[in-house]
């Protein structure tokens, strides 16, 4: 069942910069490391000293507060592969923090909360894989993304829990190459949590400026419950490139279709997308596009966002303005007709009986952006404090 994808994932970690174009090739000047805490830096011939070489230093426990070094080397190469296993406590997955630095910038090009990179972000370690990430049976986790870098690459984990304690397992494996393509783009990831006002849009992806290419997203959804059973995924992925403003080139036609399923959303996972939790009793989502075989390249700048428009029968729509939920009807699809409230005057959710209203609404969105850039960082702000991350998140 996981043969293919995993085929998949050991063809694009070689090919996707451009590096090699077989498994067989052997790139001039290459040589292979791995990272841990048997062998920081995967340093030549310098690998498990503790413990007269037997098992000795395999972990290190991230104490409140604490931060570690976990790769720091000055040389050009790729990381390859970062696996990574904790407590899988939810507050403690929101709170350690994970920073990747590139080429000497004080700036981390990924500043993210460590589950939700991985995209286990609701805190729920649930078993799966996708072409560029993976969780071996809800307890480890591992990013097959290539990482080039031309002078120095920093890797920090930060816990920022004022309690919480955890062992901290790790393996980054990376390779120092004098052949990196002048091509390359460094990795960056960014970690928004937004619960915007009624009418505006969520933000996958803030206006970045450079050169590069979108890789996806992954989230976590919180549903409010005040607008019962109604459906929250009717909003429209919008992606703005190089220069657009009102209107966007890109425009998808729903949430659950930009995710690659129709029609409502259900758990599934697939190499590109999927959703590992789509529990309607707690009202949570989990779920991740990416854009690998559909690259979304930019020239000199690209905003995504994601509508915040849901949808409901029409007497439950009728049912929710009558209690005064925060709502906003844009257009009600009946007779056979999308009747568009913004087009018309005349229009309101009174003037029907039945059929399928699409609303403006307000959810909890806790988005995780992947993309590449030819910048080393970029003018995105920094990750939001700890209590913002943990808010609301059950343990």
């Amino acid at each position: 069942m996981f043969i293919r994808p995993i085929l998949t994932v050991v063809l694009l970690a070689i090919t996707f910069n451009g590096f090699a174009q077989s498994l067989y090739d052997f790139p001039a000047g290459t040589t292979s490391h791995v990272s841990s805490f048997e062998n920081m830096n995967g340093a030549k011939g310098a690998g498990g000293k503790r413990n007269k070489t037997a098992k000795g230093n395999a972990y290190e426990t991230m104490k409140p507060g604490e931060s570690k070094t976990l790769l720091d080397i000055n040389d050009q190469g790729i990381i390859q592969r970062i696996w990574m296993t904790v407590e899988p406590n939810p507050i403690i997955l929101r709170s350690l923090r994970l920073q990747i630095f590139w080429d000497g910038e004080q700036k981390p090009a990924v500043d993210v909360p460590l589950g939700d990179f991985f995209g286990n972000n609701l805190g729920r370690t649930v078993p799966y894989q996708s072409a560029l990430f993976s969780t071996g049976e809800g307890r480890s986790f591992n990013c097959y993304i290539a990482m080039p870098f031309r002078k120095r690459a920093r890797v920090m984990m930060i816990n920022e829990s004022k309690t919480l304690s955890t062992p901290l397992f790790y393996d980054i494996d990376f390779i120092r190459t004098k052949t990196l393509s002048p091509q390359s783009l460094y990795f960056h990831a960014i970690w928004q949590r937004q619960k915007k006002a009624l009418g505006e849009d969520i933000e996958i992806l803030p206006r970045v400026k450079g050169k590069g290419r979108f890789l996806g997203m992954s989230t976590a959804l919180l549903v409010d419950p005040a607008y019962g059973n109604t459906w929250w995924g009717e909003g429209e992925v919008k992606m703005y490139l190089d220069g657009d403003s009102t209107y966007s080139s890109i425009n998808g036609t729903g949430s659950e279709d930009y995710l690659g399923s129709a029609w409502g959303l259900g758990t599934f996972v697939n190499l590109y997308q999927g959703c590992t939790v789509a529990d309607t009793a707690k009202k949570e989502y989990n779920f991740y596009r990416l854009h690998v075989p559909d690259a979304i390249y930019f020239n000199k700048e690209i905003k995504v966002t994601i509508q915040q428009l849901g949808g409901g029968s029409v007497p439950e729509v009728k049912a929710l303005i009558k209690k005064g939920v925060n709502l906003k009807p844009v257009a009600v699809d009946a007779d056979g007709k999308y009747n568009r409230f913004f087009e018309s005057k005349d229009l309101s959710v009174d003037n029907f009986t039945e059929g399928w209203v699409n609303f403006y609404r307000v959810d909890d969105y806790a988005v995780t952006a992947y993309f590449y850039l030819n910048k080393p960082s970029s003018n995105l702000l920094p990750l939001a404090n700890v209590e913002e991350r943990i808010k609301n998140v059950k343990e």
